[in-house]
Order: structure tokens, then sequence, then C-alpha cells
């Protein structure tokens, strides 16, 4: 079933055009009214089919209907960790080893895979449409917009929270605000580098806890570049552990020991303040050396 969103016209929004309301009071972009008004049932008035150009009033009701689209992605059966899940969002809790989208080494095992499964078990179906992204090997948090409205209104609005095994002891907290760039376009490796690097990185750090020759530290971005985190920790001289590809420092843990633990968002129709956790995995703790965090 496409999603159908109400909203109850109040006074505030007597006398408004309901482009007007739609694109500065609810988020539409142009684009995504253009194919509204092409969609059957796409914009109504109180149950009549609308113009954008026509007059709210209070008191009245104007119904909107999300375009369904097709995923293009092939269902294949995965049991996900949901968080939380509604008719906007899906929460998730990405386990290490599965990437995002299929590509020419990922056939069918991504979590976009998994996704279409599960809508599909529901009757849904939509674009894979995560709001942000996790490297193949970093555990945690991955927020999928269920609609256009969703995306849209997502992108580049999650904050998240990272929180990652390193090298050594690093100072309590910190900040990196090196560049970073691609040295070779045909590689995904990434360096840093104040001279080459064309995209600004900054990245905040504190220490939650020292371990034997390790530290297990909490992590903030400013910007969202690819393997950010994993070149600046690298660069200062803490590579993560478990990350080969970047450092040497336990690599027996066979992926990088980094994981979304928070994410903070503005729900895209109930603008409702959510926050969502996913408990460090055990690794980090074998890691460590610890039994648990406080």
């Amino acid at each position: 079933m496409p999603r159908v969103i109400e909203y109850k016209i109040t006074g505030e929004y007597d006398g408004m055009k309901i482009y007007t309301f739609m694109k500065y009071k609810k988020g539409f972009s142009d684009r995504l009214i253009r194919t509204l008004k092409r969609t059957e049932n796409g914009i109504l008035l109180n149950g009549g089919h609308a113009r954008t150009i026509e007059i709210l009033r209070e008191g009245d009701t104007l119904s909107v209907t999300m375009p369904e689209s097709e995923t293009g992605i092939e269902p294949i059966e995965y049991s996900l960790n949901i968080i939380y899940e509604d008719e906007d969002i899906l929460v998730i809790n990405k386990p290490p080893g599965l990437a995002m989208h299929p590509t020419h080494n990922h056939q069918g095992d991504t979590l976009a895979n998994a996704v279409a499964y599960h809508l599909e078990k529901e009757g849904k179906s939509c674009t894979f449409r995560a709001a942000g992204r996790l490297d193949k090997g970093t555990s945690g948090i991955v927020t999928v917009a269920l609609n256009p409205l969703s995306a849209a209104k997502l992108n580049g609005k999650v904050k998240k929270e990272y929180f990652a095994v390193v090298k050594g002891h690093p100072d309590e907290s910190g900040t990196v605000d090196v560049p970073i760039y691609r040295p070779d376009p045909m590689k995904t490796l990434r360096a840093c580098s104040y001279e080459k690097g064309v995209e600004p990185a900054v990245t905040h750090w504190n220490v939650i806890e020292y371990g034997d020759g390790c530290a297990l530290i909490r992590l903030s971005l400013e910007t969202g570049r690819t393997h950010q985190i994993r070149v600046h920790m690298a660069h200062i001289g803490h590579p993560l552990a478990g990350d080969t590809y970047y450092g040497d420092f336990r690599p027996e843990f066979g992926h990088q020991l980094l994981h979304c633990g928070r994410a903070e968002l503005i729900h895209p129709v109930t603008g409702e303040k959510m926050i969502f956790e996913a408990e460090i995995p055990d690794e980090f703790k074998k890691c460590m050396n610890i039994t648990n965090y406080e």
C-alpha cells in the first residue's frame, strides 16, 4: 500500500497556497511536488483533486500519496536487527561484514537486498534510500528512508556518534582537521594532505577508557568523507583495531572496530526528535579486555 500522509490544516496556515504549505512548511521538494501532481490522487484537498495554487482553510484536510517505486533490488532473506520501524523510516543495527549496496563484488549479500526482503514480507516496496552509509566492516545504526519525502528531509540531517577501538593511548580528547583526498582514482584508499586534499574533513574524539595498548573512543564528525574516521585516526598514529587497510593493529578481528552507536534525527513527517542507540559489540570489549562499559 502506498504511504498516505494527511495534514490537518490549523489556523496558522489559513489562506496559504497548497504549494507554499508543502514546500516551505513540510519540506517537499519542487521535484517531488511535480511528481505528485502527475500521480493519481497524489494531492487531495478534503478528498477531492487539488491544484497546488488552491488556498487552504482552517479545518481542511490535505492528503498526499507518496508515489510507489520499484526497488530494482532482488529481495534476499536475511535476519535484520531492527531498532525502529514506521511508515516513513526503518532504523537498523547493521552487523559488520554486510555491504550496504550491491556492487560487482557483492550481489545479493547486502543490506539493500535484506531490506527489500523485509519490506516485501510486509507488502511494501521502495527504493533503498539510506540516510548516510557505513563501510562494509563498520557496524551500527543505519536509517533507511521509506519514501521520497523522508529521503529528502533526512539527507545530511542524521547526527551520528561513533565508537572505535584504536591503537595506543591518544589524548583524552582532540580534533583532526585535515583534508582527505584519493591518491588513485581507481582505488578506494584515501589519504590526508594539506596540499593535495580537496575535501575538508573534521573529526572530533574523546577517550572513554584506556586499555592495554589501546583505547575506546567516542567520535563525532563535522563532515562525512569516505573512510574519514579510519583515515584521520591512522593519520595521527592511532589506527583502528582490525583495520588492515590503514594499519596493522589487531588484524585478527578481520574488520575495523568501528560502530555507529547513536543516531539523532527529526522525524520527517511528525517532526518529533528521535534518538536511537545500538550497544557496543562484544568484539570491542574483547579487544579492550574488559567486561562492561558504563
